[in-house]
C-alpha cells in the first residue's frame, strides 16, 4: 500500500464491491481478505487491494470454487490457471453426471417405467468405457461369432462410441441401443443376417450383400414404390426380376425359384424395425448422419416377391 492508496472502512467497501458487510466480515475471519488496520473506533479499514481480491473471491465463488482454494488463489499459493483447470475437470465430470441423471430420468419418465426397469436403464447409463466395450462385444460374438466370413468391417461399423462428453440425447440413444443388444429375439435375427452373409457369399466377400442388394433394391424398387406401382401386379414382378438379377449375379449364378426364396428369405429377416433401429441409434451415439430408412423399399420388394413367388 502507498500513501495515496485510500482506506475504506467495511460498510466503504460493502458499497463498493456490492457485498453485504456480513459476508465480507466472514471473509475476513476466515483470512481470505486481510484488513490493513483499524481506525480509532476500531473499527477496520481495507486498501484498494482488499477490494481487488473481493471482486476475484465473488467471481470464484459464482464459479463454485471453495473458500479454501480462493484462500490460496489470492494469497498466490495456488496459480489461477491451474485451479481453473482443475475445476473445469471437476465441472466436466459433474456436466456427464448430470446428463447421464436426465437421460436415464427422461427415458423413466417417457417409458413409465418401474422401479427394477428404473434400476436397470440406470445401470446402463453409468457403465464405463471398458464396461460399454465389453457389452457391445458380447453382442457382436453372439452375432459373428463362429462364422467364417470377412465380418471385421462390419463389426467395427456396428459399434458405438459414446464420446467423452456425451449430450443428453446421445446417453439416451446409448442406454436404449445396449437394452436391445440384450434382446434374445433381435440377436437370433442378426445372427441370422451373419450366417446367410457367409453361406451365399463364401468366397465373393461378405460384404457385398449388404452393399449391393440393398443398393440394387433401392435403385430398382424404389421408383416402383415412388410411382404408386401395385406390389401384385406384373410391372411389380419385373422390378423383382431385376432385383434378383443383381443378386444372382454378385453369386455368379443364374437366376432361379430357389435363389428367388432366398432372397425373399433375407429381406424378410434383414427387415426388421430393431435393426434399422439399432443402426438409428449408433449413428446418434456416433455422431454419424442419420441412416436413410430402406423400411419402405424393403416392405414394398417383400409383398412384391411373395407374390411373385406364388406364380
Amino acid at each position: 500500500m502507498n500513501d495515496d492508496d485510500p482506506l475504506y472502512t467495511i460498510g466503504e467497501l460493502a458499497r463498493r464491491t456490492g457485498l453485504p458487510v456480513k459476508t465480507i466480515r466472514f471473509y475476513s475471519d476466515r483470512g481470505i481478505v486481510s484488513a490493513i488496520d483499524r481506525n480509532p473506533a476500531g473499527h477496520r479499514r481495507y486498501d484498494s487491494t482488499a477490494a481487488a481480491s473481493l471482486d476475484l473471491v465473488r467471481t470464484l465463488r459464482d464459479l463454485g470454487l471453495d473458500l479454501a482454494t480462493i484462500g490460496k488463489v489470492v494469497h498466490g499459493k495456488a496459480s489461477l490457471p491451474e485451479v481453473a483447470a482443475t475445476h473445469a475437470a471437476a465441472l466436466t465430470a459433474q456436466i456427464r453426471t448430470l446428463c447421464v441423471r436426465h437421460a436415464v430420468l427422461t427415458v423413466v419418465a417417457e417409458r413409465g417405467s418401474t422401479p427394477q426397469e428404473m434400476s436397470l436403464v440406470h445401470k446402463l447409463a453409468k457403465l464405463s468405457e471398458d464396461e460399454r466395450r465389453d457389452l457391445i462385444g458380447k453382442f457382436l460374438d453372439s452375432v459373428f461369432g463362429g462364422i467364417n466370413g470377412e465380418f471385421a468391417g462390419i463389426m467395427r461399423t456396428m459399434t458405438p462410441e459414446l464420446p467423452d462428453h456425451p449430450d443428453a440425447g446421445q446417453v439416451e440413444a446409448w442406454v436404449e441401443l445396449s437394452e436391445l443388444t440384450q434382446d434374445p429375439d433381435f440377436r437370433a435375427g442378426a445372427r441370422r443376417i451373419a450366417e446367410h452373409h457367409a453361406a451365399e457369399f463364401a468366397g465373393s466377400g461378405t460384404t457385398w450383400l449388404r452393399r449391393n442388394t440393398a443398393a440394387a433394391i433401392r435403385a430398382e424398387a424404389g421408383p416402383a414404390l415412388a410411382a404408386g406401382v401395385d406390389p401384385a401386379t406384373p410391372e411389380a414382378d419385373a422390378v423383382v426380376a431385376a432385383v434378383v438379377a443383381r443378386y444372382a449375379a454378385g453369386l455368379g449364378r443364374s437366376d432361379d425359384v430357389a435363389l428367388r426364396r432366398r432372397l425373399l428369405a433375407w429381406l424378410e429377416t434383414v427387415n426388421d424395425p430393431r435393426r434399422e433401429r439399432y443402426f438409428q441409434l449408433l449413428a446418434l451415439i456416433n455422431g454419424w448422419a442419420a441412416p436413410e430408412s430402406l423400411a419402405p423399399v424393403f416392405d414394398w420388394t417383400i409383398r412384391a416377391a411373395r407374390q411373385d413367388s406364388r406364380s
